[in-house]
């Protein structure tokens, strides 16, 4: 056979071993969830190239079992090419074995290879087309090969007819949407990300705590009342006796405002208004709670403990606040500064801080960062004192008898 000959089966073989190399890249490479949104498109390649991976160990027992065979040909070639050129045989095979490993390291490993992997589908479909019938034709090796591999798996436990590789758990979707800036702008981002959280937040994360609770106290003078109403930014309040816990109802103010200015109104006027209060355990899922004030046409009810005392208050703005964030309300209750500090009010709660700054902070324990700092001294700390609340230093600006009331984040070196 001449040189010329051998040398053209030779760069055949090489180029067959790239194709295997760079369509098992490309193959194992592919985005699962672009492939199926191009299926649903009835892409024919990309649905070609689904199938086969829908058996992974079949496609590599096909791709492995012809590049093996190539790069062998090639080799045999190689020697047939040295020993025909030069007459030691024993050194021209050695010189031939390493010039073809260079060779076949850049041309069909390589390069193709790292192709692949920057642009799998321009390798992968067309390839797809190329191992379907393949497989047919050279199914029972496959099949021989694959059944000693699978009985290798079966004893790790590895169960090749269940892939699961194209499930996300919550953590990595997550990911992938952060790392979507290209694609959605931020506000969306974090849109989506306090959706996929509704599942582990409950009331008691979101609601306004029972010292916040505005109301109207039924036992004060009708006039405190009237003015109370008249400058209420709410439009919903609370209406019990002395305290929050002997509640009697809630008041829609568009129905009493039409009433103020009526010679005979009074305390019976305003409790014949009110709608009977609901009353929700702390414990109940943000998303279970939005589903129950849509069934029973609901906006607002009282948070209460296990021993039937009220822990504070939530409405469906707060519940759809939890999804929606910036997008309805200005936040108020960080504001930075131009030192790059932030000030915050510190009855902000731990999942809200961490939504606007895009921080960490756990939120196992305490629910507010007042909460979260007392957690962490043991005690109330005085203003001025600064401490490094979980990797975030922090300096307390104000505080009262009961509570720390605003806190400056220092800037993170």
């Amino acid at each position: 056979m001449p040189l010329s000959m051998l040398f053209g089966m030779l760069a055949v073989m090489l180029i067959l071993s790239a194709f295997f190399s760079g369509s098992e890249t490309s193959l194992m490479t592919l985005n699962r969830y672009r492939l199926k949104h191009l299926v649903k498109l009835k892409h024919k390649g990309a649905i070609k190239a689904q199938a086969l991976l829908q058996r992974p160990d079949r496609l590599l027992g096909l791709i492995l079992l012809g590049n093996n065979f190539v790069n062998n040909f090639a080799s045999s070639i190689a020697t047939v090419i040295a020993i025909k050129l030069y007459a030691d045989e024993e050194s021209s095979i050695a010189i031939a074995a390493a010039i073809l490993t260079i060779v076949m390291l850049i041309c069909s490993e390589v390069t193709p290879k790292t192709l692949a992997a920057l642009k799998p589908e321009l390798l992968a479909f067309p390839a797809a087309w190329i191992y379907t019938p393949l497989l047919k034709i050279f199914y029972p090796i496959v099949w021989f090969v694959n059944l000693f591999v699978n009985l290798l798996l079966k004893i790790v436990r590895v169960d090749v007819k269940k892939n699961h590789q194209h499930t996300l758990n919550k953590d990595e979707l997550k990911t992938i949407i952060s790392e979507a800036e290209t694609l959605m702008s931020h506000r969306y981002q974090k849109m989506l990300m306090s959706i996929l959280d509704l599942e582990t937040a409950t009331v008691e994360d979101i609601m306004t705590p029972r010292n916040e609770i505005v109301g109207i106290d039924l036992e004060t003078s009708l006039e405190s009342i009237i003015e109370h109403i008249k400058h209420s930014p709410h439009t919903r309040l609370p209406v019990y006796k002395k305290s929050i816990d002997r509640v009697v109802g809630f008041l829609h103010l568009r129905k009493v405002l039409l009433l103020l200015n009526m010679d005979d109104f009074d305390k019976q006027t305003i409790i014949s208004l009110l709608v009977k209060p609901s009353f929700i355990p702390e414990s109940t899922p943000v998303h279970a709670q939005m589903m129950r004030f849509k069934d029973e046409k609901i906006r607002i009810g009282l948070v209460v403990d296990e021993y039937g005392d009220v822990q504070g208050l939530v409405t469906m703005d707060d519940l759809l606040q939890e999804i929606v964030g910036e997008l309805i309300t200005e936040d108020v209750t960080a504001r930075k500064q131009s030192d790059g500090s932030y000030l915050v009010d510190a009855n902000i709660t731990i999942r809200e801080l961490n939504r606007v700054m895009q921080w960490s902070l756990p939120t196992e324990g305490p629910k507010t960062l007042n909460g979260l700092i007392i957690e962490f001294m043991e005690t109330i700390p005085d203003a001025g004192i600064s401490i490094k609340l979980h990797d975030y230093p922090l300096e307390i600006i104000k505080r009262d008898e009961h509570a720390v009331k605003l806190v400056r984040f220092l800037p993170q070196k």
